[in-house]
């Protein structure tokens, strides 16, 4: 190998080196819109690929979030025997089939075992499974497993009712169809009062709006 040729492949070798590689994410979102019949590099378009791909990070951080970590050490023996419930939780997440939002509330009641948790936790927990591709079925499910897990309660009751855009704007496009889902555990699903009570304190006597 000639000067030249070395020299040209000692720079080439600090080049690579010293420029991080390209992250793919905006590429693909420019390829989208070109499929759509759109040009990523017109006024409107041009820092929309580095937009979405900090919207989706943001929307979908919950991939890199633990339960165990949100709730840290706010854990507490506490001889409290009675239901606590934390109604009307905000969630908002995307269906994991079109990519699209769904949002509304949740709800969350669990029966002490000598242990309770603070309170801003519950939301917290709720966040790390909210903000992911998801489907709501499967989200009711995740809060109330991941309650027991950690606290090891008598029991977990879980209701999320939502809307959700891939039913309101397209598709069936019904626009005030809400969906509720449950996820009962332990006195919750196998203690008629119990259940009873925790739909009570989920209504607040009344039925979902």
């Amino acid at each position: 190998m000639g000067r030249d040729e070395m020299k040209s492949a000692s720079l080439h070798s600090f080049h690579e080196e010293q420029v991080p590689p390209t992250d793919p994410f905006q590429p693909l979102v420019r390829g989208m819109l070109e499929q759509l019949g759109e040009d990523p590099k017109r006024e409107g378009l041009r820092e929309t690929p580095a937009r979405v791909e900090a919207s989706l990070k943001w929307l979908t951080r919950g991939y890199q979030m633990a339960v165990e970590d949100v709730i840290g050490d706010a854990i507490f023996t506490e001889k409290h025997e009675s239901m606590i419930c934390v109604r009307d939780i905000e969630i908002y997440s995307l269906c994991e089939h079109h990519l699209l939002p769904f949002f509304g509330k949740a709800h969350v009641a669990y029966l002490p075992n000598g242990k309770i948790v603070g309170l801003s936790k519950i939301p917290r927990v709720v966040e790390v499974f909210a903000r992911r591709l998801q489907v709501q079925e499967r989200l009711t499910d995740q809060i109330a497993d991941a309650l027991c897990r950690v606290l090891k309660p008598l029991g977990v009751g879980v209701v999320i009712e939502a809307y959700h855009l891939c039913m309101m704007m397209r598709g069936v496009e019904k626009q005030n169809s809400k969906t509720v889902t449950s996820a009962l555990r332990g006195a919750f699903r196998d203690d008629g009062k119990t259940r009873d009570e925790f739909l009570r304190l989920v209504h607040g006597g009344r039925w979902l709006e």
